[in-house]
């Protein structure tokens, strides 16, 4: 529902876009009450140079931050630990310069106690009557708890249960419905409900979990690769990088290991 907030706000038409990015915060600042008790989402905006122009309250407090205004003129490599914060700024980066749009960005994110969590990202470009980027809009989700009431959770227990087991090797859509003995697109429908992700994202998740264990100890990222499923080490190298911003050698280096 959020991220649908989300288009819209991107995607008025022409004549509606405000001509400059201090003319739309104008026009959102009076939802950013409502937006402040929302505990599970982080939501904000940013200008040209990625640098925070709005946010609600559950992102200054990810930020182990007391108030708004310290956040408000910094990127996110400034506010973030150094193990993620480059790795966003890259990525809004890319939004600005490029026009991307990114839709359920599986992401490694850090909390306020500085615990590993999964969130869904969405970002978009916002552009003003000239067709011209502004800046970016944003939200992102805290993964939620698995939907253990939903028909389907027994079938799809088995296939979690069997990823983790397997995660590292290659797992194929094939066998995971082989397991629920339902269709890929049945599967894929069921997964969204129930774990919120699609059975390739229930894979990255569980891999990238592990890894992001194995690389706090001296283990080589050659053999951290290998046990996490990956054959491929640049494989390894650019899913970890999609996910989290970093390198596993820019990872581990961050982290002091």
């Amino acid at each position: 529902m959020m991220q649908n907030a989300l288009a819209m706000l991107c995607e008025g038409s022409d004549a509606s876009r405000p001509e400059t990015i201090e003319a739309l915060l104008a026009g959102v600042a009076p939802l950013l009450p409502m937006l402040d008790v929302i505990p599970n989402a982080t939501i904000f905006i940013k200008d040209v140079q990625a640098r925070y122009v709005m946010a609600n309250l559950t992102l200054v407090q990810r930020c182990s931050l007391k108030q708004l205004q310290a956040l408000l003129g910094k990127t996110s490599a400034e506010v973030f630990p150094a193990q993620l914060g480059p790795g966003y700024t890259e990525q809004d980066r890319r939004v600005l310069e490029q026009g991307l749009v990114l839709e359920d960005q599986l992401e490694l994110h850090l909390y306020g106690s500085r615990e590993p969590g999964w969130c869904l990202t969405h970002k978009r470009p916002l552009y003003n009557r000239h067709g011209v980027i502004i800046g970016l809009a944003g939200i992102s989700v805290d993964l939620q708890s698995t939907s253990d009431t939903h028909p389907a959770y027994q079938r799809l227990a088995a296939v979690d249960d069997h990823i983790r087991a397997h995660f590292n090797r290659r797992v194929t859509l094939a066998e995971l419905t082989r397991i629920a003995g339902i269709s890929v697109a049945q599967l894929e429908r069921y997964c969204k409900r129930v774990f919120h992700l699609t059975p390739r994202q229930m894979i990255q998740k569980i891999r990238l979990e592990h890894a992001h264990r194995l690389l706090h100890t001296e283990i080589p990222i050659t053999d951290v690769a290998l046990q996490c499923g990956y054959t491929d080490h640049s494989a390894f190298t650019r899913q970890f990088k999609a996910l989290t911003g970093f390198t596993p050698r820019q990872y581990r280096q961050a982290t002091g290991h």
